[in-house]
């Protein structure tokens, strides 16, 4: 298993596939002057395969959440579902996108055997989304969105990022919309996991500010204590039932003392927190190691370890933070 000193056990991995994305949202990524990994560092889709093949039969990993950057700009993604949804124990597979490509892909992603899907909307307006993400591409989200549903792909659920003074008032609209069509919504604190290492705590929008502006409109009340488990979400049930918006407070509320999850980078190395300032190489052992039976349970190791020093929080708030150098995008959500 990979457990760390606090006693957590991480089930849930959440691979990056590509660090880059055919959007520029202002909170994730400067409009220009990107640096990409080298693709002779990138992990290929078969040594993805293989660490996802040690994660689910050697270290207890039951969900893996395939990232990015945006995930379906890696040509490989149908074969690397189809190859992972072959692991006995079997995992639960997921993405979250962009919801760009998903169109064009959904009907496949789901025949080689992805489950559900996150897509990211920060706006019902053509015209916020292109302020945001420096792209004229909402159509494309909401005609992906429609392509998951018709797929099969359950749940859909919508990440939304809150930006003070230009999207912050779509809360109540937002939440209607998904309840319309079936979709969870989640809003998420914005991160200090920028390249700019731009982030300001006084212009993020608060859980607290987000449930306020859905009371404008909804009676939201806190799930029963004890439904949440490891999941990053609060939950909060929309007039009286059955239906539930989520808000992650990465920042305000950090959920760390249940977390349960592991990431690897696209180039292979293991981030045991998203907010660590180290990282483990899994990539030189498993290229070094070849064919050899010895390697998986060699990198097996490697990251048993790599988990056992987790530290109990991210640290958001504390002196000390330092913010990761790599940014969102490079870690994988």
């Amino acid at each position: 298993m990979l457990l760390d000193t606090f006693g957590r056990q991480a089930v849930d991995l959440r691979v990056s596939l590509t660090d880059r994305c055919d959007l520029r949202c202002t909170y994730c990524m400067p409009e220009q002057g990107m640096t990409w990994l080298a693709k002779p560092t990138l992990l290929t889709d078969e040594e993805v395969v293989r660490l996802v093949r040690i994660a689910v039969t050697l270290l207890g990993v039951r969900e893996v959440r395939f990232t990015g950057g945006e995930p379906l700009l890696r040509p490989g993604l149908v074969g690397i579902l189809t190859a992972c949804a072959r692991l006995q124990p079997r995992p639960e597979l997921s993405l979250t996108t962009n919801g760009i490509g998903l169109a064009r892909t959904a009907a496949a992603l789901r025949g080689a055997g992805l489950d559900r899907v996150n897509v990211s909307l920060d706006t019902l307006d053509p015209r916020t989304f292109q302020r945001l993400s420096r792209r004229d591409r909402h159509h494309d989200v909401l005609a992906g969105l429609t392509a998951a549903r018709a797929a099969g792909l359950s749940p859909i659920k919508v990440n939304t990022v809150l930006m003070r003074g230009i999207n912050d008032h779509e809360a109540p609209d937002l939440l209607a919309w998904c309840l319309e069509r079936g979709y969870e919504l989640r809003f998420i604190e914005q991160m200090p996991l920028d390249p700019q290492h731009g982030w300001d705590r006084s212009t993020m929008v608060t859980a607290a500010e987000i449930l306020d502006r859905l009371s404008t409109r909804f009676t939201v009340t806190p799930e029963p204590a004890g439904r949440r488990g490891s999941a990053p979400a609060e939950r909060w049930i929309v007039d009286g039932g059955p239906a539930r918006v989520g808000v992650i407070a990465s920042v305000t509320q950090p959920f760390c003392r249940a977390c349960d999850r592991t990431r690897l980078t696209a180039d292979g190395q293991v981030r045991n927190c998203l907010f660590a300032t180290g990282e483990t190489d899994l990539r030189t052992a498993l290229r070094e190691g070849g064919d050899d039976p010895r390697t998986d349970a060699r990198i097996a190791e490697l990251w048993r370890a790599a988990m056992w020093g987790k530290k109990a929080g991210g640290g958001i708030g504390d002196p000390d933070f330092h913010q990761p150098e790599r940014p969102m995008s490079a870690i994988g959500g």
